[in-house]
């Protein structure tokens, strides 16, 4: 048998990296900029971080410290908390397990736009039924999901230093370059409409930045207050169980305090910056009809971007920004495909190779299964939220739509009520370090976190759809 011995990060920067990688992903690239266009720019980004400092951070602490302390993964990091909380454990666990079905589809979709643009078919990435034909193309879509799912198996299989962590350190910096040097790029931009009205980037970059007021009512800004909730919620990977794999995996030197203020910076400077690179380019050559195309953004509205900048210095920037993009999907991807092995590893006392060749080979069939759903298996089923999904669209929904809002009710409850909050403290400053925010973590995980989710979680059912 295969002997199974728990990996770890070497230190402070890995473990950093490495949980930066799973928060940064697709949505830091499209979701944000796209949300922050749609709810009043400046005023999005406010509220943002306002939430990013309280509750983003009692959410994010909590799912770090309990990995560290508990020293496993989620369902038996609750259940070694509370037996009788075991349950919660094992609904965390299968948020990752729904996840993983889907991620590696999106990752081919990314993937197959590098190739593009490495194939000079840049021009025809840019026609309006290039992403369509490309997704309803069964052997094509199918094959990018194989490929993105072996990447992501191969660092999963070399283990948590030599695989998740050195992948870490050479994405992550080389992310961060990329999306900096394209965002400057984005502030040169200009461009003349046919009727001689020239817009320039950094017209762009002050509707992305100056907070809009205009039309603000209480229902619009309960909106805006729900959609940063949701951003920062999936953003930072907290309650899917993948924060506190990672948590199980630090040092006891470190300090998590530390630690988890990095992430959430590191996490939404490349969101804002995400932003600054995106709305300026989409704004000069589309306007402010171009900047509300939402999920399309990335792989319709994008590549016009990039062809109307013409010549090679578009090719080059396409190709550069979906690289990048492949990077955050890849990390995101490694992160969750990573907390589904360390379960499996401890519920079936399994090593990491094996473990992790069984589940590639399971989730290759899925993820092909899945890229079908446009074509072969296409479906249209009515969600409770008002949309209309494929299977894909199914999977999500009911992953980060009900599961995720749900374990975040149920998890601040046991950390704010019956562990109380002095459970998840104590371990924060394990080394003598002093918790920061301390009273503003007692009072989101107690009484913030529970109403703030639970609302969340009423409007992201369409609970009140049904009672309208």
């Amino acid at each position: 048998m295969e002997k199974k011995k728990r990996g770890s990060f070497t230190g402070h920067l890995g473990f950093v990296l490495a949980a930066a990688g799973s928060a940064v992903g697709v949505g830091n690239l499209w979701r944000f900029p796209y949300l922050a266009a749609r709810d009043g720019g400046g005023l999005f980004i406010l509220i943002y971080l306002i939430l990013l400092l309280t509750f983003g951070h009692a959410l994010m602490a909590s799912d770090i410290a309990i990995g560290r302390r508990t020293k496993k993964s989620s369902v038996d990091a609750y259940a070694s908390m509370s037996p009788k909380w075991k349950f919660l454990g094992i609904i965390t666990f299968l948020v990752p397990v729904i996840i993983m079905t889907y991620y590696a589809v999106i990752g081919g979709w990314i993937t197959r736009y590098v190739v593009t643009y490495f194939t000079d078919e840049a021009s025809a990435a840019a026609g309006d039924g290039y992403f369509v034909s490309f997704i309803t193309n069964p052997i094509a879509s199918s094959s990018f999901a194989v490929l993105f799912m072996a990447m992501t198996a191969f660092i999963v299989y070399n283990g948590v230093e030599k695989g998740i962590e050195r992948a870490s350190r050479i994405m992550m910096p080389l992310l961060l370059i990329m999306i900096i040097a394209i965002a400057i790029y984005s502030l040169t931009l200009h461009h003349t409409n046919e009727d001689g009205t020239l817009r320039t980037g950094l017209d762009g970059l002050k509707v992305y930045l100056v907070p809009d007021l205009t039309g603000l009512t209480v229902h619009r800004f309960l909106q805006i207050l729900l959609d940063c909730t949701s951003q920062l919620f999936f953003s930072l990977s907290v309650s899917m169980g993948i924060m506190i794999t990672y948590g199980s995996y630090v040092k006891d030197e470190v300090d998590l305090g530390k630690s988890a203020t990095q992430i959430e910076i590191f996490d939404t400077f490349v969101a804002v910056i995400a932003g600054a690179m995106i709305i300026p380019a989409i704004f000069v050559f589309t306007g402010a009809d171009g900047m509300s195309s939402g999920p399309s953004l990335m792989f319709v509205s994008l590549p016009k971007v990039f062809n109307a900048m013409g010549g090679t210095i578009g090719v080059i920037i396409g190709a550069a920004f979906f690289i990048m993009a492949t990077f955050a999907a890849l990390t995101s991807c490694v992160s969750v495909l990573e907390t589904v092995t360390s379960n499996c590893m401890e519920i079936f006392h399994t090593g990491r190779k094996r473990t992790t060749l069984v589940l590639s080979l399971v989730y290759i069939a899925i993820s092909v299964v899945i890229a079908l759903g446009y074509s072969v298996f296409y479906v249209e089923v009515p969600l409770p939220n008002g949309t209309v999904g494929q299977i894909l669209d199914i999977m999500d929904y009911i992953s980060n739509s009900v599961m995720m809002p749900f374990i975040s009710i149920l998890s601040s409850i046991l950390i704010g009520w019956i562990m109380k909050p002095e459970w998840i403290i104590e371990e924060m400053e394990k080394n003598g370090e002093k918790m920061g925010r301390k009273k503003i973590y007692i009072v989101m995980i107690k009484y913030v976190t529970p109403i703030v989710m639970t609302i969340l979680f009423i409007q992201s059912t369409g609970f009140l759809n049904f009672l309208a």
